[in-house]
């Protein structure tokens, strides 16, 4: 098995990812991958394709990622993640698909109006 690179993306932020055989040994931004995601709930979404497939040990996993905030940014690897564990084996899809992990949020920002203070806020009505 050579390298494999998938991208996944959340809101505004981009992942690719590149998988290879190894340790388990996550890389994002070539920072450690526990100094990148700080909270639990952040490494937990990112780790969360790799224990479902039981294959957190078995891959390195080489991220960039970029845009979005830190939410976005986890989701959007955890995204890549569970694409290139499809593409490792095919039966890991049928343990990632029902818990929504290879299925693009379309949520986005809504735009700003123009007459409008923000996308539905509007600027104060006097009516005298």
């Amino acid at each position: 098995m050579g390298v494999i690179h998938k991208i996944g993306r959340r809101k505004t932020a981009v992942a690719r990812v590149y998988v290879s055989e190894g340790t388990g040994k996550i890389t994002v931004n070539k920072k450690e991958f526990a100094t990148y995601f700080p909270t639990a709930t952040l490494q937990y979404k990112v780790m969360q394709p790799m224990s479902l497939t039981d294959n957190a040990e078995n891959f390195d996993v080489k991220v960039n990622v970029y845009g979005g905030g830190t939410t976005g940014q986890a989701e959007a690897v955890r995204m890549a993640i569970a694409r290139a564990m499809c593409e490792v084996d095919v039966e890991n899809r049928s343990i990632l698909k029902p818990e929504g992990l290879l299925t693009r949020d379309p949520r986005m920002v809504e735009r700003k109006k123009f007459g409008q203070k923000k996308a539905r806020k509007k600027f104060q009505f006097s009516k005298r």
